[in-house]
């Protein structure tokens, strides 16, 4: 009798059938359910699968050596398919998850059409803007829905650059923004906030101008009873001074009271010239000689690099355009999400590099990004089965 795969369904990585929903033809008669997936048929009762009542949707068992056979816990009898793995497929998949350097596939990548490769990294590059996108909707979740103050944080969290991250998406959501609002006419009072509450104005320095705005926060602290942040959660070990806390803060403060709406703005921009004149910071001219409160150093713009500025767009900017596109069903948003990418320089990272070491071209930051996600969804997680550059090694001939 055979067996025609009309939909496999979804598959379960929980406790439960392999795969839900599945829709098969076995003979004549059409068959909508649960598949399981053993080695042996015998696996069946060995799992106690015929006493539990979990696996009576299931309407196909798919065994490598059908050894029994298998029933529901009422004794109905579960058809049964024999699907036998290729050795060399077995053997390829076993090196795969074996191999110790990443990435195990380097010696087929090579070999892959140049099309195939596109269309896997397009895939790549959409299943990464739907993961951002995922965790700004959580992030929304806790501002109430309010897209300016999802956005802030999120955009605080990425000046930390990776190391104090953390540190200043906990530093953002403890502003209270509606209250600052009320000052962003005047830059010395959001960076009398800003600083106050990262716990960067606690100490006894003689600096005049830090004596200012300690004395500036002391009136707002009590004013808003605005709570203090943990000095020591940020970090400085191996960071060049222009990614010193500081001189990010100084730099968010100077964006923060530029004007109202940064949020809006962003969404409103078609090129990446609008974006850059949006996000220009000119931080107070106390910082064009300082990295840190006191301690003087030669004078420097304290302007956002090209490379920063590259960075904020790619993790900031395009994930909330596609966010915000979707959320208003407007396609031309997530379109010009795509489309920034595309003009963007790619990152340059050690997983970037890695990928280039083996084959792939990386030309723009909607390759990197897609090569990012390559790595943490699939390689890390040893998927890959769900990987067309792994199901083309497990097809090779050694």
């Amino acid at each position: 009798m055979g067996v025609e795969v009309i939909d496999p369904g979804l598959p379960n990585s929980d406790s439960g059938p392999d795969f839900f929903n599945a829709k098969v033809k076995i003979g004549e008669n059409m068959w909508v359910g649960n598949v399981e997936i053993h080695s042996k048929a015998s696996d069946w009762f060995r799992h106690g699968h015929d006493k539990d009542k979990v696996y009576d949707s299931v309407i196909l068992h798919v065994s490598g050596d059908i050894d029994c056979e298998i029933a529901r816990t009422n004794g109905e009898p579960i058809p049964q398919i024999q699907l036998n793995c290729p050795v060399e497929i077995e053997q390829n998949y076993e090196s795969l998850h074996r191999a110790d350097m990443l990435p195990p596939c380097y010696d087929v990548i090579p070999k892959i059409s140049r099309f195939a490769i596109h269309s896997w990294l397009s895939v790549l590059q959409s299943e990464r803007l739907e993961h951002k996108a995922e965790a700004i909707n959580a992030r929304l979740k806790h501002c109430n829905s309010n897209w300016e103050d999802a956005f802030f944080i999120t955009l605080a969290r990425n000046f930390g650059f990776g190391l104090n991250g953390d540190a200043f998406e906990k530093w953002a959501g403890l502003i209270p923004l509606r209250a600052v609002d009320k000052h962003r006419d005047s830059l010395f009072k959001i960076e009398a906030i800003f600083f106050g509450q990262a716990g960067l104005l606690e100490e006894k320095l003689d600096d005049p101008y830090y004596l200012r705005l300690q004395k500036e926060f002391a009136y707002m602290k009590h004013l808003f009873q605005l709570p203090v942040m943990d000095a020591s959660l940020w970090r400085f070990l191996r960071l060049r001074p222009g990614n010193f806390p500081h001189v990010r803060i100084a730099q968010l403060a100077s964006l923060y009271s530029n004007g109202w709406g940064v949020f809006s703005k962003l969404m409103e921009a078609e090129s990446m010239k609008a974006i850059r004149d949006i996000l220009h910071t000119s931080p107070s001219d106390y910082w064009e000689e300082h990295y840190q409160f006191y301690n003087s150093s030669p004078r420097r713009s304290k302007n956002l690099s090209n490379s920063s500025f590259n960075l904020l767009v790619i993790n900031t900017v395009v994930p909330f355009l596609y966010a915000y596109g979707k959320h208003k069903a407007d396609e031309a948003l997530c379109q010009r999400a795509g489309s920034f990418l595309e003009e963007l320089k790619a990152e340059d990272n050690h997983v970037t590099r890695m990928w280039s070491g083996v084959g792939l071209n990386v030309n723009n930051a909607s390759d990197s990004q897609a090569l990012l996600e390559l790595k943490k969804e699939y390689c890390d997680k040893k998927k890959c089965l769900y990987c067309r550059i792994g199901f083309e090694y497990l097809k090779q001939r050694k």
